[in-house]
């Protein structure tokens, strides 16, 4: 018999000051059993630093969620669908590989990857020069020591606050605070 996905809740305040989006989020994470904690926050957080484009790729009229992950690798681990049902944001978590990047820029406006592991750096070398002529594509890298200690505030509740200033992410709840810094390599 097979493992269930683990569920999560998270309350998710945002304050985007950047981009003048506030909002709070109910959301419901499924994990896959070979998910880590440390994935699953990773995901959140890409979640949060792109809720604004909710308001401004759809005006408010769109559904920003979270997808199957690793149960099904034809769906995107974060995605904004506008009203008509067109994705205009797939957001892919972790090191995934070419072709199913290329899949997922041919199905949505724009595609995001966001790495984070120590190898990412090896990932990147070894596919840059494949992703290189997808042009909606944009890869951000979160550091390695940031998205380990998100892990540390999962929980199968968890009320969150997240701040997006000046292009940093801090995310806070009663366990602690992370700060992070995603660096765009493309």
């Amino acid at each position: 018999m097979a493992i269930k996905s683990t569920i999560f809740k998270a309350h998710l305040q945002i304050a985007d000051i950047d981009h003048g989006y506030y909002a709070d989020h109910a959301l419901t994470l499924a994990r896959h059993p070979s998910e880590t904690d440390e994935r699953m926050m990773v995901r959140l957080a890409a979640l949060a630093i792109q809720a604004h484009q909710l308001n401004d790729l759809c005006k408010g009229d769109g559904t920003l969620a979270f997808g199957a992950g690793l149960s099904d690798p034809d769906d995107p681990d974060v995605s904004l669908t506008d009203f008509t049902g067109r994705k205009r944001l797939w957001i892919e978590v972790g090191q995934p590989e070419d072709k199913p990047l290329t899949k997922a820029c041919s199905k949505a406006d724009a595609v995001l990857v966001y790495c984070f592991h120590h190898a990412a750096e090896v990932w990147w070398k070894g596919i840059e020069t494949k992703l290189s002529r997808l042009e909606k594509l944009q890869v951000w890298r979160i550091p390695a020591e940031a998205s380990q200690q998100l892990a540390a505030l999962a929980e199968r509740s968890m009320q969150l606050q997240a701040t997006v200033q000046e292009g940093a992410l801090t995310l806070s709840s009663k366990l602690g605070s992370v700060h992070l810094e995603p660096v765009r390599w493309k």
